[in-house]
């Protein structure tokens, strides 16, 4: 049902049809959806009429994803996608076109992605209290991630969880700036997952207050955190990196490095609390002392 006009509609689709390029409210009842959407217009908010009992389960647009994403902005609150697969390998709950992203309360299960963007410099992304699981999997070998971001200008990440990878990186993001605190990332039953978060061509912001535990089944342990690894189009100077736990499962047998920087400019890394045979980072990242027990 869209709010503002109180009509109902059997489709998702035709619910975002009637807005046009208005603003407004779909209220979605209970229930399972093989259903999809394109918003190519207006600002939508997509919201459970009740949290947590609304899954869209394998639907797909465009062969893309469940919602395609291309209008003045979208809200997204208290629903579950599950199981969005395309032949490419990168099918998502939601592929993010242009435009401001809002995403709360809402789950994203054992697809290929969970969200998916292109680039956007001028927007910005914001995930709080949701949920990351089984993502990763791309069966034609050329990577898929839990979160992919392209070039926005922020991505903001709080209280959120990432788990069970089955492959790519749980946060891939190349926003020029990055909040990133108080989330979980947890390995223990990754399988052929990389880093818990890769900036590739660097960010500024800062990354705190989550814990990390690694697992055995990862492709790449080498680094928890990469920044710049694929050049540095984005400004790294004093990205901040501070008060993070990280745990290794039991009988870890790698040395790995918390913090990979190959940006050229001085991160900060302090206040975090890291196992015994996990060494900080490069030479080049400032270094201050951390605390015991934070």
């Amino acid at each position: 049902m869209v709010a503002e006009t109180k009509q109902g509609f059997d489709r998702l689709a035709d619910a975002v049809a009637s807005i046009g390029d208005s603003d407004g409210t779909i209220q979605i009842a209970p229930g399972r959806y093989a259903d999809c959407a394109v918003q190519s217009a207006g600002r939508v908010t997509f919201i459970a009429r009740e949290p947590g009992t609304v899954t869209f389960d394998g639907g797909v647009c465009e062969g893309k994803a469940t919602l395609v994403l291309r209008g003045r902005g979208a809200i997204v609150q208290g629903l579950r996608f599950t199981r969005a697969t395309v032949p490419e390998g990168n099918g998502a709950g939601i592929r993010l076109e242009r435009s401001d992203l809002s995403v709360s309360n809402t789950e994203f299960i054992d697809a290929q992605s969970g969200i998916l963007t292109a680039n956007d410099p001028s927007s910005s992304i914001t995930i709080d209290r949701s949920t990351f699981a089984g993502l990763g999997k791309d069966p034609t070998g050329h990577g898929a991630h839990s979160l992919y971001v392209g070039q926005y200008r922020q991505l903001k990440i709080t209280y959120s969880r990432f788990e069970r990878g089955t492959g790519g990186h749980y946060v891939k993001s190349r926003a020029s700036a990055v909040e990133l605190s108080d989330s979980s990332f947890d390995d223990t039953y990754g399988q052929h997952t990389n880093y818990m978060i890769d900036l590739p061509n660097g960010a500024a912001g800062r990354i705190a207050r989550n814990t990390f535990l690694n697992g055995l089944g990862k492709d790449n342990h080498s680094f928890l955190i990469a920044v710049a690894a694929e050049g540095s189009l984005n400004s790294s100077s004093g990205l901040l990196i501070d008060h993070n736990h990280v745990m290794l499962v039991p009988d870890y047998p790698w040395t790995t490095t918390f913090v990979g920087n190959w940006s050229g400019d001085t991160l900060t890394i302090r206040e975090n609390q890291l196992p015994r045979n996990m060494t900080i980072g490069q030479e080049q990242i400032q270094m201050r002392p951390r605390s015991k027990d934070r």
